[in-house]
This record gives C-alpha cells, sequence and structure tokens, in this order.
C-alpha cells in the first residue's frame, strides 16, 4: 500500500519547452537550436526538439548550462512608430529592445510582434512558454487595434471580413470591426483579430481598397494600452499573470 506522503513521480516534459519556460527563448527557437545541434543534456548532443526531460537532467546551450527557471514576469511596453521588434536589426534600425531599462533580466522576450510603423501595447516577458500560449491562434487572444485608414471602404468589403477573407493565398480568420469617426478621406476603424499574422490588417485592408496609414494595438487579451506613455514600461502584477 502506497503511503500519501509518498511523492508523485515526476512527469518529464519536452526539451524545447522546458528551454522556453527558462527564459533563454521561445520554444520554436529551442526547436531550431536543437535542430542545429546546439543543445546537450546529460552530455548526450539532441538532435530532435521530442526529447523528454526530468528536472534533474543537466541541460546545456553551447555549452552553457540552462539557468533555473525564474519567476514568470511580465511588462507592457509602449512601442512607438519607426522601432523594430526584434532583438538585432541587420540594417542598424533601432529596435525596442535598445529602449529597455538596462536593470531588467536578461532574455526578455517580446509576445508576437508590431511592424516597423505600427504602434501601441506590446507585451514583453522572461517565459518563452507563456509568449507562446499568449500568441498561438489556438489559444483566441483577442489583440484590438484603432486603424486609420485612407480611402472610402465598400461595406461588402468590410463585411468579408466578419466571415473571414483570402488574400493572394492566405487564410485569415474572422475580424470583428466597429467604424469609427471619419475626417475627409480618412476614417478610424476599431478591429478585433485572434490570429495575428504577418501585416494581416495592412493586407487585408489594402485587399478590400483602402490603405493603413497608422495602426495603434490597444488592447492584448486582458492587458490594455490605457494612458501608459510611448516608449514606457510597465510591469504586470504577478497576480494578473
Amino acid at each position: 500500500m502506497t503511503s500519501d506522503l509518498t511523492p508523485s513521480p515526476e512527469t518529464p516534459e519536452r526539451l524545447a519547452k522546458v528551454m522556453a519556460r527558462a527564459g533563454v527563448c521561445s520554444r520554436r527557437e529551442a526547436e531550431r537550436w536543437i535542430a542545429d545541434r546546439r543543445v546537450r543534456v546529460n552530455e548526450v548532443l539532441i538532435e530532435t526538439p521530442a526529447t523528454l526531460v526530468l528536472s534533474k537532467d543537466t541541460i546545456e546551450v553551447d555549452g552553457v548550462a540552462l539557468p533555473k527557471k525564474q519567476k514568470t514576469r511580465l511588462w507592457m511596453f509602449h512601442k512607438p512608430r519607426g522601432i523594430v521588434t526584434t532583438h538585432f536589426d541587420p540594417e542598424g534600425r533601432e529596435t525596442l529592445f535598445d529602449l529597455l531599462p538596462s536593470h531588467l533580466p536578461d532574455h526578455i522576450i517580446s509576445v508576437g510582434r508590431l511592424d516597423l510603423m505600427s504602434e501601441g501595447l506590446i507585451l514583453l516577458t522572461n517565459d518563452g512558454e507563456l509568449a507562446r500560449k499568449l500568441e498561438h491562434p489556438s489559444s483566441e487572444v483577442p489583440r484590438v487595434y484603432q486603424v486609420r485608414v485612407f480611402g472610402h471602404l465598400d461595406p461588402s468589403g468590410l463585411e468579408q471580413l466578419t466571415k473571414g477573407i483570402t488574400v493572394n493565398g492566405v487564410d485569415y480568420g474572422p475580424i470583428r470591426w466597429r467604424q469609427g469617426p471619419r475626417k475627409g478621406d480618412n476614417q478610424w476603424i476599431e478591429m478585433t483579430l485572434t490570429e495575428g499574422k504577418n501585416r494581416e490588417i495592412r493586407k487585408v485592408i489594402d485587399h478590400i481598397g483602402g490603405r493603413v496609414n497608422r495602426l495603434i494595438r490597444v488592447t492584448y487579451g486582458p492587458f490594455k494600452l490605457g494612458d501608459l506613455e510611448v516608449a514606457q514600461l510597465k510591469e504586470v502584477p504577478s497576480s494578473d499573470i
């Protein structure tokens, strides 16, 4: 008979997931690093991200031991226009990470991206697994954008968005929208989506006859831009994560 005090056996976890949760990279990056033969477990070179590991296993990336999992932290940042969402830009442009305070922990990653000329709320975290869950389409986390569009859109074109639309062979899921104020040839539209594919809003608006000239993300799931100033960073209380 097993005692109630006997500890339950630990459940092994996929190596890429453990690496992401340690905050050194996203799960997708971990899978690439493993494929590039950069990762060892207990001094054995690993070639598949499906490898299962336990907490007692020693994991090394490029010969450096994987850090122990840190407390999960999450920040909100107001991204300005003209800033790229990447750690390094080969063209030498200023990046989002260049604007962050130096006291932040290493290995901060963004939850998804905003393109060069988009602005507004972007989430940052030290937990790659949390980032994956927040940005993966299956989680259906809503993102709300205020979009200024040049041109007069056909109402039937907007109606297509609510059902999902295909642009240049790419399928986009349903997008909720609500018309806002118009001034001259410019009109504001609030758009809510859950996929967040690359330049999704710009591409679908262009497809139905308009042109986006300003795009601001104002919410990501339960997190709101609110009165956060441009280039300002604010940590989310751990109780809200």
